[in-house]
């Protein structure tokens, strides 16, 4: 039989309660070594709390959390932070200011080793940092103190990394950069990383599973594609884009809307429902005198609207129309430079295989 992998980091029904309110509810998951799991979610929603109880350094109402088998914390029982031999990387680095950065480094590396310094010089090479080696804090950019407290956290060679928003206050730029560095010294070294973000464009990039979180639970669970392409609600939709929102009802399996008709299986005789689209998805036609394109069976009937705004992000077009029917607006973005002129009338079709049906 082949052999089950043990998960380095798994939490079983973790739950936090302040002042009768859960603010994690009921959390589990489990993390392999060297993946990397994002827990994604609005600011306020228990992520970092999740972060804190893993560590030990906030007690869980209730629960569990197991390293390599073993039972860490739960039922009474919780091994203290230090014996835990979990790494935790915060957004504002948390650097020693009055030592200098091979002094941060040794402070991970345990004090019975001979050569710290060497030690910790070989871990700032990991980041090409040695040549800063004597140098303070204050003296680093901000780029070069992310650096330094990541080989920090990994001098103690952690079994878990436990990281909450690590990049949010660098430029994008550097940010690409330094998230991309970040994930292969992970890897290399088979570290099973906990990841806490409200970015979704960082959580797609960095990790093999997102754990979506919303109210203190996790909603939705799988990797980035799964997650973006086979959403569990419209709020999961919202977070990782920007939605078109077309309000319906059911009638026999179907939802009825201008746009033609939309597939609505699973959903009980005339239950509200609401269309979701996302802006990328949307088809563009020219208007001919008064008519649009014929409708098809993948892209249903079009619908006309007068382009209320249009503007150029760089990397794409987003057009905002104001519908004929109802004059909501209707939000389509385009991959290059498309700028009608304001009251322009347009067609828009949706393709029946991008779009989304959920019970309102």
């Amino acid at each position: 039989m082949p052999r089950t992998l043990v998960p380095r980091l798994e939490i079983k029904s973790l739950t936090k309660i302040y002042d009768n309110t859960k603010v994690v509810d009921a959390v589990s998951l489990s993390v392999l070594p060297g993946q990397i799991t994002c827990l994604l979610g609005p600011s306020g929603c228990g992520k970092s709390t999740t972060l804190r109880m893993i560590a030990g350094v906030e007690p869980q109402s209730s629960g569990e959390v197991w390293v390599d088998g073993q039972m860490i914390s739960g039922h009474g029982f919780s091994e203290p932070p230090e014996k835990r031999y979990i790494g935790l990387i915060f957004q504002d680095f948390a650097l020693f200011p009055h030592m200098t950065v091979w002094q941060n480094v040794a402070f991970g590396i345990t004090k019975t080793s001979d050569d710290i310094k060497e030690k910790a010089n070989e871990l700032l090479s990991k980041v090409g940092l040695t040549s800063k080696c004597d140098k303070f804090p204050h003296e680093l950019s901000g780029g070069e103190q992310q650096r330094v407290a990541l080989v920090r956290a990994l001098a103690p060679r952690p079994r878990i990394m436990l990281m909450d928003e690590p990049f949010s206050g660098l430029d994008k730029r550097l940010r690409d950069d330094i998230r991309d560095e970040t994930i292969d010294i992970l890897k290399s070294e088979a570290t099973a990383v906990l990841l806490v973000t409200h970015e979704p464009e960082e959580a797609m990039k960095m990790a093999d599973e997102i754990a979506l979180m919303r109210d203190g639970g996790i909603v939705q669970k799988g990797a980035p594609y799964n997650l973006y392409n086979a959403p569990v609600d419209r709020e999961a939709v919202a977070f990782f884009s920007d939605a078109n929102i077309i309000k319906s009802t059911v009638n026999g399996a179907l939802a009825n809307s201008q746009f033609g008709q939309f597939f609505a299986p699973g959903l009980s005789e005339g239950a509200s429902v609401e269309i979701v689209i996302r802006p990328q998805h949307v088809r563009i036609d020219f208007d001919r005198d008064g008519k649009g394109p014929l409708p098809t069976v993948s892209m249903g009937i079009p619908a006309r609207g007068c382009v209320e705004r249009a503007r150029f992000l760089g990397n794409e077009s987003l057009i905002e129309f104001k519908m004929d029917f109802d004059n909501s607006i209707f939000k389509v973005t385009i991959p290059s430079v498309f700028l009608p002129k304001l009251g322009q009338p347009l067609w828009l079709t949706i393709p029946r295989d991008r779009c989304f049906v959920f019970a309102a």
